[in-house]
């Protein structure tokens, strides 16, 4: 496994961006996966919407804990603010889901110090 992704996938809290109560979207079932692997999910929507029994925040800044990773199930022209969100709140990683791909905010995320996964998702990297 790539250490990144090993890296990451050891953390504890994960506030999913883009996670809402529809059950037909990947974020609700990757939540779900990740909370029944013992991770804290955060969910962060502009509806706020409480996920899985977790309350959901508007936006990362709203999160008053700190987060880990920041998980993000936006598309990949909306992703670079919310890894700039990521950077300023002081999460340990960036996670951009499968198809979400910016080189740029990734670079800003690793000049930060950030650990960055693009393009991949926790479900199938998982090893049990």
């Amino acid at each position: 496994m790539e250490p990144a992704v090993e890296e990451l996938l050891s953390l504890q809290t994960w506030a999913v961006v883009g996670l809402s109560s529809n059950p037909s979207r990947a974020a609700f079932d990757v939540a779900r996966f990740l909370q029944a692997r013992g991770r804290t999910i955060v969910p962060v929507h502009p509806a706020a919407e409480t996920v899985h029994g977790s309350a959901g925040y508007a936006s990362l800044r709203d999160i008053p804990f700190p987060v880990d990773v920041v998980d993000c199930f936006v598309r990949s022209s909306l992703v670079g603010p919310v890894v700039d969100e990521a950077i300023a709140v002081g999460a340990k990683g960036v996670w951009l889901q499968l198809d979400v791909i910016d080189h740029d905010a990734a670079a800003r995320a690793r000049a930060a110090g950030l650990t960055v996964v693009m393009d991949r998702c926790p479900k199938i990297e998982w090893r049990t």
